[in-house]
């Protein structure tokens, strides 16, 4: 018997983690454990039922690429299981202004539908016309660690605005 299918196995499984985007953190980070680095923890309420996903992302420092597809600096994926609310923490590269996206993929199917929910950083006014601005959404990250809340939105027939 031939060793060579084993090593192309194990190739593949090699060249599988390392192609892994290095922006994306798990949620249990142990930088969030070191109170000197900048981190935010996004505490996100609101949530219309316990399913599937969300997925937080953080823009900055500043806002030049806010929104633009694959700019964001930092991502982090949490299974809900059940809960209505959570805390997920954000480890970021450096200290500035940032805003932090969160969306609710009820359904767990990582695509953007329209029973999904989002929500910004400052909780701006949501529409279906358009986006926040950077300018609207962006918060303070010092050195350490820092809060934010964020309330969910949902379309509820021709507008987005948070449940109940």
């Amino acid at each position: 018997m031939t060793k060579l299918p084993f090593l192309g196995l194990a190739g593949f499984l090699l060249a599988t983690s390392a192609s892994a985007d290095p922006r994306e953190t798990s949620p249990n980070d142990t930088s969030c454990d070191n109170p000197s680095l900048p981190t935010m923890t996004v505490r996100i309420t609101g949530l219309k039922n316990g399913a599937g996903k969300i997925r937080v992302q953080a823009y900055g420092p500043g806002g030049t690429d806010f929104l633009d597809k694959g700019k964001w600096v930092r991502r982090v994926d949490y299974p809900l299981n059940g809960r209505r609310s959570v805390e997920v923490c954000v480890p970021l590269p450096k200290a500035g202004q940032y805003a932090f996206v969160v969306r609710h993929d009820a359904n767990a199917n990582r695509k953007s539908d329209w029973n999904d929910g989002g929500g910004f950083s400052r909780n701006p006014k949501l529409s279906l016309m358009g986006k926040p601005s950077f300018r609207e959404t962006a918060v303070a990250v010092p050195k350490g660690a820092a809060k934010t809340n964020i309330v969910m939105n949902y379309r509820q027939g021709l507008a987005v605005k948070p449940i109940g």
